[in-house]
């Protein structure tokens, strides 16, 4: 490790050792040494909820797609980026095992979600309201946790094996799949393995979506119904190694992942190949004054794109365009809480993230326009957070309890000169090079949340919240205006061609959110959760046309700072309908989420803005069988973006079934999603462009949204021990 790094690492170990540091916690309002209680915000999965949906999709965001506010951009087949209440992406802190996770892609191809497997996933926490200080950070739209199932131990004297295999078959892209897991442990020290591999050809839609012929020149034939560029492979392994003694727990884990292809759609390339490396070291202490955590990571991903099998890739005698990021991510944290009274929790802490960024495309053919150098698209990019924050957490009386909290945090930005393929990106390159590109910014967050339960069949909660985001690399230190360059840099999936902008500004957003449960006393029978928000978000990053832009087809935008506003409500419930000895246990669910967002300077809508969807299930489980039957209802989307020509979708309506058996050890599931093989059109899928001469901005038709899939059926068996 470098001596630079070392020395940032041990300032931020030390910044943190002048007094008691805070641990990562979820929402939790309530008093030391009572039985934790998620916010009303808050949404929790554990084993039990992610079960029955671990084989519906190979995409572990897909595993949010039911939760209140939650919502997801279309992206691979195992890469898409969930959006809560709008704001998707960076613009969220996603923590897989307690690492802040880094897209190492001009198209955010290797997404944070991506790099673990749904089979490998033992608990989810989504904050989609007011997040706490302890958990958010460079991010204004909420925060996503993310843990694999944690260490196990046998009892004092004995050995433990432990293991599970499980695989899946889906009907549509032929999607298969297979995951094992295998662990030995004792009383103090545990070993366990985790592997999965994935594959899936090109899935098909409920109707054709556009006409039968060859996906591009000199590629083969894609039938109107078929969905170009959406196959994918990934495989995902890990070992963790456990130690604990007396309240002390050591954890390693180091992770391998390798995806060698993976389509998308709703992108001008494909990723030709993926491999990540992560180390995670972790401890975890139990001490008289409070608990001690402290992490260390480091993630280096090597990733290449290119034109897939359904794109053009011969352009004049240049052979594709190859195109590689490598990315070096490397992180610490130092946290605690103590309870200081009886009634009151206090949680400090201190975080350093160290990011290094090289992006360049290697020159393809004799033309300028690909040749005769390399393309240095970010050239030694950096980004290093330091991070501190204080959090107190107090119940006040039996009835209300409250949490404040204030987190600091330093961005740091540089890059190198940029350098084109020819003389022909000069003027772009030297303009860049002549200005300066170190950045900081000092970004403050605060949160005030004050929960109410004035009996034992309502709760209520006012938040108030201040969250701030820097940009990333690609947002700032992008900089080509030629439009093949520039449709090279575009991680929202609208076909358009991005350009960053050294003078942007960090995003702050404000949000007031409200909430309210009504339920029965014992919460067993019934429960009514009413969340809306409000969000005003200063220097929001937008865009704006570079020169002319022109409807109904793709342009070149600028990367700039807009005032922007966002509100919505999430609704959702349960009841049991009822319970006979023949039929077993009924029940309802549903959840409805609406948001609308706006750009106050234009008076635009703001880009892949969900419509109103509503959700309802009905379940049954008798026995070991357990059903459900799931409707799912999405409204027009005509509320969108002028300025990036963003496609309207038409509402539609899906039915999904599914169906679990337990025997002992074995469980099976099935289902069919899409029961009535409907055709329609993914709202947040962005523009077609899985298919045909997709380098040249125009070179494909404009107006054609990536449709969803069409009826599949799954099955999956899954043996564990």
């Amino acid at each position: 490790m470098p001596s630079s790094v070392r020395r940032s690492l041990a300032i931020a170990v030390l910044a943190t050792l002048s007094g008691p540091l805070a641990a990562e916690t979820r929402i939790v309002i309530t008093a030391p040494g009572e039985t934790a209680s998620e916010a009303l915000s808050t949404s929790i999965l554990d084993q039990a909820a992610l079960a029955p949906l671990r084989y519906r999709s190979s995409d572990t965001a897909s595993l949010l797609r039911e939760l209140p506010g939650v919502s997801l951009r279309g992206a691979g087949g195992v890469s898409s980026l969930p959006a809560i209440h709008g704001l998707a992406d960076d613009r969220l802190r996603i923590k897989v095992d307690g690492m802040d996770l880094v897209s190492a892609c001009p198209n955010h191809m290797n997404s944070p979600l991506s790099y673990l497997d749904p089979t490998a996933v033992a608990r989810i926490a989504v904050y989609a309201g007011i997040t706490p200080v302890s958990v958010g950070g460079d991010s204004i739209g909420g925060t996503i946790v993310v843990d694999s199932a944690p260490a196990a131990f046998a009892a004092p004297g004995q050995t433990r094996l432990t293991g599970e295999a499980g695989a899946f078959y889906r009907s549509n892209g032929e999607a298969r799949g297979a995951h094992i897991a295998a662990g030995v442990a004792g009383a103090n020290a545990s070993f366990l393995y985790t592997g999965a591999g994935t594959e899936a050809n090109n899935y098909d839609a409920g109707d054709a979506f556009k006409p039968a012929g060859p996906a591009a020149l000199g590629r083969g034939w894609l039938d109107g119904d078929e969905v170009g560029s959406s196959a994918y492979k990934a495989i995902n392994q890990a070992g963790r190694l456990a130690l604990r003694r007396d309240g002390h727990l050591l954890e390693l884990k180091y992770a391998r992942q390798h995806i060698p292809y993976e389509g998308f759609p709703n992108q001008r390339m494909d990723l030709t190949d993926n491999q990540s490396d992560q180390v995670n070291l972790a401890y975890t202490g139990q001490y008289r004054w409070g608990e001690l955590k402290t992490r260390l990571y480091h993630d280096a991903t090597d990733h290449r794109m290119n034109f897939g099998d359904d794109k053009q890739f011969y352009y004049g005698d240049a052979p594709g365009m190859p195109m590689a990021s490598e990315g070096r991510n490397t992180g610490a944290t130092l946290s605690a809480a103590m309870p200081l009274t009886a009634t009151g929790t206090l949680r400090i802490g201190s975080e350093y993230q160290r990011y290094r960024l090289d992006d360049w495309w290697s020159p393809s053919g004799t033309g300028m326009m690909m040749a005769p150098g390399t393309f240095w698209n970010i050239n030694d990019g950096q980004r290093d957070r330091y991070a501190v924050f204080g959090e107190w957490e107090s119940r006040w009386s039996a009835q209300w309890q409250g949490l404040l909290g204030v987190r600091h945090e330093t961005v740091r930005m540089d890059a190198g000169p940029a350098a084109g393929y020819s003389m022909m990106y000069a003027a772009d390159a030297n303009a860049f090079n002549a200005r300066n590109h170190d950045k900081t910014d000092h970004n403050w967050d605060a949160t005030a949340l004050a929960r109410f339960t004035p009996d034992a069949r309502q709760t209520f909660e006012l938040g108030l919240a201040q969250k701030t985001r820097s940009p990333n690399l690609y947002e700032r230190y992008t900089w080509s205006t030629l439009a093949m360059a520039a449709v090279m840099n575009n991680f929202v999936g609208d076909g358009n061609g991005y350009v960053g902008n050294l003078d942007l500004d960090p995003e702050i957003a404000r949000t007031v959110s409200l909430a309210a449960d009504w339920h029965d006393a014992a919460q067993a029978r019934w429960n009514i959760r009413l969340s809306p928000y409000y969000t005003r978000v200063e220097d929001y990053i937008d865009a704006r046309c570079l020169g002319t832009c022109t409807a109904r087809q793709f342009n070149v935008l600028k990367y700039d700072n807009a005032s922007a506003r966002l509100y919505g409500v999430d609704l959702s419930g349960s009841v049991r309908l009822g319970s006979t000895p023949d039929f077993g246990d009924f029940a309802l669910r549903g959840a409805v989420n609406y948001v609308d967002g706006k750009n106050r300077d234009s008076g635009d809508d703001l880009y892949n803005i969900m419509p109103l969807d509503v959700r309802l299930t009905l379940t049954q489980s008798l026995g070991r069988w357990s059903n459900a039957l799931e409707s799912e209802w999405v409204a027009r989307k005509d509320e969108v973006s002028d300025l990036r020509n963003e496609i309207e979708t038409a509402g539609y309506n899906l039915l999904h079934l599914r169906s679990a058996y337990q025997w002992r050890q074995v469980r099976l599931d099935a289902g069919i999603e899409n029961l009535l093989d409907k055709g329609y059109a993914l709202p947040l899928g962005g523009a077609y462009l899985g298919q045909g001469r997709t380098m040249s901005i125009n070179g494909i038709p404009w107006g054609t949204a990536v449709a969803g899939p069409g009826r599949s059926f799954y099955v999956a068996v899954n043996y564990s021990f």
